[in-house]
């Protein structure tokens, strides 16, 4: 017997013994699919480029026309979350309709990210955590890590992934530099606190009362006195720009939209989830981004 059939023996042999004791072969994969929800698609849209053909995402909240805060599950709703592999909840009070259902549907084998957790956030603070770039990193590192934990035969395929979202960021990241390089520490408004943390990562001085834009994000009337005061800030043309959420509309935001354009004040919305819904997170990113930069540069 020549060497070369000894050597072609020996590995199907140990082929054989390894699927015996069901290992899969070296660079193989597992060959599943995991099955991921998301609760808004914003983490869903990032989710799904990281897990890429080895996962399956849904996202719950993607309606642009919905206010995440105001979503009410739904039956649909319930079962997924009782058969995903993997939940992705912003928490801090943003989806506690999702904590409910994972408390209604316990698992043992289901692995759930709770971004606020990360971050170590709680209810009453600043939910919009999407809107910080850095955040948005730390995330998409953590999903990696997860993925590879919960599949580890696709461990070097989800490496790999992540990479490939670096790269897909970087236009998003490009257009946050060109923001800062060319606007920095320009006074800006905003009516809500969906803004704050793009605000900071961007450099601009967001001088709107932060009461105002936490009542307004929390449904609520704001202080009269701080009404008072952003009026005051429009009408004086304090702020150079005033930023807005397109998916909440009141009458006093749409007063101070009004006012901002007729003092020449360019007004620029902002949305909660990904729009359209097709779009991926960077896209979206960043065409807010642009027409936030173009309206900078009326100034």
């Amino acid at each position: 017997m020549t060497r070369v059939i000894k050597t072609l023996l020996a590995a199907a042999l140990l082929s054989a013994l390894l699927a015996a004791c069901g290992a899969p072969p070296a660079g193989a994969g597992s060959g599943k699919t995991l099955q991921v929800i998301a609760g808004e698609n914003f983490w869903g849209s990032i989710a799904a480029q990281l897990g890429g053909s080895r996962v399956s995402v849904t996202s719950i909240v993607t309606n642009p026309n919905t206010d995440p805060h105001e979503y009410e599950s739904s039956a649909t709703d319930a079962r997924a979350f009782a058969t995903a592999d993997y939940v992705i909840l912003n928490g801090a009070g943003y989806d506690d309709w999702g904590q409910k259902l994972l408390s209604a549907n316990p698992s043992q084998s289901r692995k759930v990210l709770t971004i606020a957790d990360l971050l170590h956030k709680k209810a009453g603070d600043n939910p919009h955590f999407w809107y910080n770039p850095d955040w948005v990193d730390k995330v998409a590192d953590t999903i990696t890590s997860d993925y590879r934990a919960l599949d580890p035969a696709e461990a070097g395929y989800f490496t790999k992934q992540r990479e490939a979202l670096t790269s897909a960021l970087q236009p998003y990241r490009d257009s946050i530099a060109r923001v800062r390089s060319t606007s920095n520490g320009i006074p800006v408004g905003s009516t809500e606190s969906i803004f704050v943390y793009l605000a900071q990562a961007l450099g601009l001085n967001l001088i709107s009362p932060p009461e105002f834009m936490q009542a307004i994000s929390e449904a609520t009337d704001p202080p009269a006195q701080t009404v008072a005061e952003f009026q005051r800030q429009i009408s004086q043309r304090q702020i150079k720009v005033l930023v807005y959420n397109t998916q909440t509309s009141t009458p006093i935001t749409e007063n101070l939209k009004q006012l901002a354009t007729r003092n020449g004040i360019p007004v620029v919305g902002i949305s909660e989830t990904v729009e359209p819904a097709t779009a991926s997170f960077q896209d979206w990113q960043s065409k807010q981004l642009n027409s936030l930069l173009a309206a900078l540069s009326r100034q």
